[in-house]
């Protein structure tokens, strides 16, 4: 799936742990308004935005107590700012499964527990350290309530992400101690053309992880769909009665569980997608571009995308009245297509 994603070629062998160090791959955000817009202004070249992937061996049961690569690989889950489960769902005798059976809840279980119990650890390990560093009035009392209170929700076997902001935990405050259950999950459940039918099946694991988004695909479709020139996968999907790759719909919802969107801008030389958290401000969007255009943003010309393509052209909307001309308090809107005015 790794590979089918990222157009990469990494070992994908039939046995545990192939993976051992983690695989990185950039990944294109699939977007089809770029290619209108470069129609329009004529673009030389596009450029999408992109998610990172990275790849890391799969966790049994006792990864925090050692087993199988044990904790070696959980720095790499530190650093990221999502979770993507991929659990397999099809049956195949020729294909191993570290347990000997096919059991996706039991597999997602496995997970959960494991990186609770690592995190639970973690604060274990730096409670005596912020004790002593209340008492030397270095940190408030009240960031040790936060951690307790996380300490208590990890002990009922819940992830903080959606169990601790429930119990009213803020977990931003909690991001000092790197705990992986604060973020947020993507499941994956890797299956078979007969899975993709199931309706039950799907409707039954979507609600055991809900209100996490659950993914159903065929990693050995994808990587078909992969190695095929852009017609020829629309054709394949087409065929396979699919409006898009389940792997495109992954980048789209990694992009989003992140919090993040895009705006456009276009010209001659290329049509871009810029990618700006969600709630940013017009400063802080042209920030991105270059921390100059922020320091002197002036105003940002905006057109709304759907406007700007029924007009035809930018001297078209601008005559048709669908120009904005926004200041330093506009919030950014996906999918905005912008030219910001600044001065140097």
């Amino acid at each position: 799936m790794f590979n089918a994603l990222t157009r990469a070629q990494v070992l994908a062998a039939n046995y545990p742990f192939a993976t051992i160090e983690p695989n990185v791959g950039v990944v294109p955000l699939p977007d089809a308004r770029l290619k209108v817009l470069a129609g329009i202004f004529g673009s030389e070249r596009i450029l999408p935005a992109t998610v990172s992937f990275v790849d890391i061996a799969g966790i049994v049961k006792g990864a925090s107590e050692g087993e199988g690569l044990g904790n070696k690989f959980l720095a790499n889950i530190r650093e990221a700012e999502a979770i993507c489960q991929v659990t397999r769902v099809f049956s195949d005798p020729d294909v191993i499964h570290v347990d000997g059976k096919v059991d996706p809840a039991s597999d997602i279980e496995t997970i959960a527990t494991e990186l609770i119990l690592a995190d639970l650890q973690t604060i274990e390990n730096q409670l005596p350290r912020l004790e002593k560093e209340l008492r030397a009035k270095k940190i408030e009392a009240s960031f040790i309530d936060v951690v307790k209170a996380a300490q208590k929700v990890l002990e009922e076997g819940k992830t903080l992400y959606a169990s601790g902001k429930a119990a009213g935990i803020d977990i931003d405050e909690l991001a000092p101690l790197q705990l992986m259950t604060t973020k947020p999950f993507i499941y994956v459940f890797n299956t078979d053309e007969e899975g993709l039918a199931n309706t039950a099946m799907q409707e039954e694991l979507s609600a055991l992880v809900a209100p996490a988004e659950a993914i159903f695909l065929d990693a050995q479709f994808e990587s078909e769909l992969a190695e095929l020139t852009e017609e020829e996968a629309e054709e394949m999907l087409e065929d396979a009665g699919y409006t898009e790759s389940g792997l495109d719909k992954l980048a789209r919802v990694g992009f989003d569980t992140l919090g993040l969107q895009t705006y456009l801008t276009a010209g001659p030389k290329e049509t871009r997608a810029w990618t700006i958290p969600k709630g940013a401000t017009a400063p802080q969007a042209a920030g991105v571009i270059h921390t100059d255009f922020q320091r002197g943003f002036i105003k940002a010309e905006v057109f709304g995308f759907e406007e700007l393509v029924e007009a035809g052209s930018v001297s078209a909307a601008k005559a048709a009245g669908k120009a904005r001309i926004e200041g330093k308090e506009y919030i950014m809107k996906d999918g905005d297509v912008v030219e910001f005015r600044f001065n140097v």
